[in-house]
């Protein structure tokens, strides 16, 4: 039963990297492209992880994959959202079929003081 669930994970997060790797390619600004690859790239690492735990199914295996995947899921939103927040502070273009724009620095250019006092 085991072997099934661990061939299911690893089905599972080699999919999640592959729509990452596609989101990287196909979407058109780095807004939208942050937000494909983080989001599966975080679920296919952590399938492959459980996968680890499941197959190797001891203690101590399990404890640092389980401590892992939660590393991840704190820190790569986190990342991601830095990146973008960065990124539209400087002002990247955005897909033309951008909507709205609900940022307080939407329509404002950014000083160098203003970036200097939030350092």
């Amino acid at each position: 039963m085991s072997e099934i669930a661990t061939i299911f994970l690893l089905i599972a997060g080699t999919s999640f990297a592959l729509l990452a790797s596609v989101a990287v390619v196909r979407m058109p600004d780095i807004y939208t492209r942050m937000h494909g690859a983080t989001k599966s790239a975080t679920l296919g690492v952590g399938c492959t992880l459980l996968a680890v735990a499941i197959r190797f199914a001891d203690m101590e295996t399990t404890t640092v994959t389980i401590l892992i995947i939660g590393f991840l899921f704190l820190t790569a939103p986190v990342a991601a959202h830095m990146i973008g927040r960065a990124a539209h502070r400087k002002q990247v273009p955005k897909w033309s079929g951008t909507i709205i724009d609900e940022s307080p620095y939407a329509d404002s250019t950014v000083s160098a003081e203003t970036e200097q006092v939030e350092k």
